[in-house]
This record gives C-alpha cells, sequence and structure tokens, in this order.
C-alpha cells in the first residue's frame, strides 16, 4: 500500500482520505495568505515599514480606453524621488491597484533627481508637471513613503479647487491647520495659475508651507475629506527616520528666505534636463522614471549645495 496509508491503523474509504486532502489543502492555502498579505509573522523578518506585497502578486486592473465608467479625467501621480528604493518598489504596485480599484484613469511618474545638489521637491513636482503631457489634466503631489489605507479617500478630479487628501486630521505626523503636504491634488489649470511652486526650497521642509499661500494668493479655495472616521490610521507612513535621515540643513541666509513668499520663481523659471526617460513596471504596474538633473543659480540660492 501507498506509505500515506502506513500513517493510519486499519483501513481508510475514500471519503475520509477527500476529506483528509481538502483539509490538507485549505491550511495550505490559509498559511500562503498569512504569511503574503501580512496578517501573519512574516517569515524571515520583515522589511523596514515597507509592506508585504501580495504573492503571488495580482493581475494589474487595465482599463479598456473606450470604457466610460472610468471617467474622462487622467491623473498625473507626480513622485518625487531620491534613492528610496525599498519604498518605490512598495509603492507603485500598491497606487496602481488603489486607484484602479477606484477606477481612475492614472500615470504614474517617478521624479528621480540625479544631480549632485541637495533634494528639491517643489522643483521636481514643476519638472514632472511640464513633462506629464497633455493626456492627463490633474496631478498628484504624491510622497513615496505614504500610502492611503482607506478606500473612502477621494482621488478624483479636483475641479472646485485643490484637495489635500492627505489632510492635519489624518496624516500620522503633520497636525497644524496650514498643511498642504503629503498627497494634494490640483487641476493643472490650477497649479498654472498658482505658476507651480516655487524652485527656492532646496532640502526638507517648507516648500509646502509656502505654496500653501500660493493658493491662497490665487483665490483658490482649500478643500480636505469628509466623513473618513480612520483618523491617523488612515495612511501608512513607511519612512523610517533611523534608517533615512531628512537633509534638514539650514544655512543663515536659508533661514531667513524660508519664510518668504516667493513671487516671481516656479513653473517659469525651473531650469532642468532630462537625462533619461524610460517606461517600466514594477510587479506588473506601469510607471514612467524621469531621471531629472535640476540646475541651481548659486548666486541666488547658495545652500543648494551640500558644502
Amino acid at each position: 500500500s501507498p506509505p500515506l496509508l502506513r500513517l493510519f491503523p486499519g483501513r481508510l474509504s475514500a471519503f475520509p482520505l477527500f476529506l483528509l486532502a481538502l483539509l490538507l489543502g485549505f491550511a495550505s492555502l490559509l498559511w500562503l495568505q498569512l504569511s503574503c498579505s501580512g496578517e501573519g509573522p512574516a517569515p524571515g523578518g520583515q522589511e523596514r515599514g515597507v509592506p508585504r506585497q501580495p504573492c503571488p502578486p495580482p493581475a494589474p486592473l487595465q482599463p479598456p480606453e473606450e470604457e466610460p465608467s472610468w471617467g474622462p479625467h487622467r491623473l498625473a501621480l507626480l513622485v518625487p524621488f531620491r534613492e528610496r528604493f525599498e519604498e518605490l518598489l512598495a509603492f507603485v504596485p500598491y497606487m496602481h491597484r488603489f486607484l484602479s480599484k477606484k477606477r481612475i484613469r492614472h500615470r504614474i511618474f517617478i521624479l528621480n533627481q540625479v544631480d549632485h545638489f541637495r533634494f528639491n521637491r517643489a522643483s521636481l513636482i514643476n519638472v514632472g508637471f511640464l513633462e506629464s503631457g497633455n493626456d492627463t489634466d490633474y496631478i498628484a503631489m504624491h510622497d513615496v513613503d505614504l500610502l492611503p489605507l482607506n478606500e473612502h479617500l477621494d482621488y478624483s478630479f479636483p475641479e472646485a479647487g485643490p484637495f489635500h487628501v492627505a489632510s492635519p486630521e489624518l496624516h500620522p505626523l503633520y497636525h497644524y491647520k496650514t498643511y498642504v503636504g503629503g498627497i494634494l491634488l490640483l487641476t493643472k489649470q490650477h497649479y498654472e495659475l498658482c505658476n507651480g511652486m516655487s524652485n527656492r526650497f532646496w532640502g526638507w521642509g517648507r516648500e509646502d508651507d509656502e505654496f500653501y499661500r500660493r493658493i491662497k494668493g490665487a483665490g483658490l479655495q482649500l478643500r480636505r475629506p469628509s466623513g473618513i472616521t480612520t483618523g491617523y490610521e488612515t495612511f501608512q507612513h513607511l519612512h523610517d527616520p533611523a534608517w533615512r535621515k531628512r537633509d534638514q540643513k539650514r544655512i543663515a541666509a536659508q533661514k531667513q528666505e524660508q519664510f518668504k513668499v516667493d513671487r516671481e520663481g516656479g513653473l517659469n523659471n525651473v531650469r532642468y534636463r532630462i537625462e533619461s526617460r524610460t517606461d517600466l513596471s514594477v510587479a506588473g504596474a506601469p510607471c514612467t522614471v524621469l531621471n531629472i538633473l535640476l540646475d541651481c543659480d548659486t548666486n541666488e540660492t547658495p545652500w543648494c549645495t551640500f558644502g
């Protein structure tokens, strides 16, 4: 008799064997689901702050171009980026499926700063806006380390005005009332009305506070989510400050400038060159990587260099 039958005393009929096989199959599927979805303990430990991906990865959702239920608008998801590859590998497939489930037509642009200047989130967003093409009519300024967990969050066309998805009542870290960072949606027309973002902010922080003043100066009404009951658990924040320290250095001249409103610069004077443009797929999710070389006038903003 087969070796498996020797483990059991007496004779076994076909029906108990069928039930046993069914039970073993169910247990195997349950273990696979728990080990991949993140609801059970991660084998071998989990990456710092990076959510485990479903395995095998689900097939990406792609709308037929003629499908009317997806609506007429297309979102350009602009993701300022530099050397955050672990977060990127989690972000792209997660956001592609999140937006596809909500039937949001979208393109994901990874704005990779490859020059030797300090990181400039605002200038990268300006570049992403200019390079995003005529087939998109609104943008999301989106941090790579912030994942929306609540499916009721609205990423649709913000016709009535800028829509701050990561509002202070929901963001896990920043709770002051003028905060507009993290995730902010605008129509392209409204972004142009603000002349984009200031290019004077090298290093981490303050560029979104200046953009808040631009929104108000342009006469636009900022809107935020309502009816979201998940509070500070609405998003997953992937950033580990002990692992990736932010560039918060401020020299004397920069300290004086950081609270001023830049009334002249923005979309009209961002200086850059696209080193390369690559369309690729991350776990089945499409995105476009722009390798961007920003330029800096060291007479105007000497704090753009690390020296």
